[in-house]
């Protein structure tokens, strides 16, 4: 019996990096350091709370974690965007999705700027979008000129700009950023007479960022077509939690209620992430940490003779090798599970706990 599959899937693999059984793993860019005790209980206690009321839905509006997120993002940027600003769902993907139905599909393009996060493209096969990937300069930096050229030819619904970019690592320059939003409120995307595009700034691992970078939320009262998704499954260390959420303009977030499924983020669900917003400052008290053991690793690989990308995030881009998949083989048979992905001559590695750390180093030894 043959079943009705969309010829664009027939030769399609689904997305996930390998998941293999080693002693370290260092390939999805988790934090290393699960919850503390004190945050697990609160968790515990939340959801235990939630299961009272398992019988009914839950609130389709999320109104207490929306101003949870807001009070955090105050704290955290010093942005405080109101409730109707805020949406959330199962992880920032989710969201994504649910941006590309509302806003691209049929006729409509989706364009980023390669290398970036693979799931841009996916996010737009799904929804019969048409995918752009403009180029980067040789430093895998936006190159404006080139952007500019290919966001007026393309006339895209969405551009995507990963902050700080996966797999590189690179935050984006705030005036770079000014200058793409500059350029989308010029245009006018193809199959959507008289709107602008839509900029979508990922910042996934926003928390990661060194002193002094600051956030695209800093823009948003300024461009009414940004839109910046974030997520709780990095600096929150909450990857099983499965909640992202966008702040916008509350026109965008209206049309983001139209295409959400029914009920679609479970009363545990917002309990939990409730109760982690309630513990943002112990469970990100591990976020320094990180930064400083980024740092560290980044010199390090440096002094060893290795080119490393400047890294705003909690994983290092590094290489170049002549045979990448070789030297991944190699770390790989020494315990170490890093990721063959990004610049073709680049592998990268998740910052881990500093035993971690250490048995990647001493599985990479040194640049010969």
């Amino acid at each position: 019996m043959q079943f009705p599959y969309r010829s664009e899937f027939e030769h399609e693999e689904p997305y996930g990096a390998p998941q293999l059984a080693v002693d370290v793993r260092l390939n999805t860019n988790e934090n290393p350091y699960p919850p503390s005790a004190l945050v697990r209980e609160a968790m515990e206690r939340a959801a235990g709370e939630a299961l009272r009321d398992l019988n009914r839905y839950p609130d389709r509006d999320f109104a207490e974690l929306r101003k949870k997120i807001s009070a955090y993002l105050a704290q955290e940027s010093g942005v405080a965007p109101s409730p109707n600003q805020i949406w959330a769902a199962n992880g920032s993907n989710e969201i994504m999705a649910q941006l590309l139905t509302a806003f691209a599909g049929p006729g409509r393009k989706v364009m980023t700027f390669v290398p970036s996060y693979s799931m841009y493209s996916e996010y737009a096969r799904n929804t019969f979008s048409q995918f752009v990937a403009g180029a980067r300069g040789d430093d895998f930096r936006l190159d404006l000129a080139r952007a500019q050229a290919d966001i007026e030819r393309e006339r895209p619904a969405i551009i995507f700009l990963a902050s700080p970019n996966n797999p590189t690592g690179t935050a984006l320059d705030f005036q770079e950023l000014r200058a793409i939003l500059h350029i989308a409120a010029q245009v006018e995307p193809q199959g959507a007479p008289g709107a602008r595009s839509l900029v979508v700034v990922d910042e996934a691992y926003a928390e990661f960022r060194r002193e002094g970078v600051p956030s695209a939320l800093e823009l948003l009262e300024e461009y009414p077509h940004l839109v910046v998704t974030r997520t709780m499954s990095k600096a929150f260390a909450a990857a099983g939690l499965r909640l992202g959420y966008a702040v916008a303009d509350p026109r965008l977030i209206v049309q983001l209620n139209v295409v959400r499924l029914p009920y679609h983020l479970s009363s545990l669900t917002q309990a939990v992430a409730c109760a982690a917003l309630d513990h943002a400052a112990d469970l990100q008290a591990n976020v320094a940490q990180l930064r400083a053991d980024r740092d560290a690793l980044v010199d390090e690989l440096r002094n060893r003779g290795f080119e490393v990308l400047q890294s705003d995030a909690n994983f290092i881009c590094f290489g170049r090798f002549s045979d990448r998949h070789r030297e991944w083989e190699r770390v790989l048979a020494q315990g170490v599970l890093i990721r063959e992905t990004g610049p073709a001559e680049f592998l990268r590695v998740t910052v881990g706990t500093t035993p971690e750390n250490r048995a990647f180093l001493d599985a990479l030894g040194y640049r010969c």
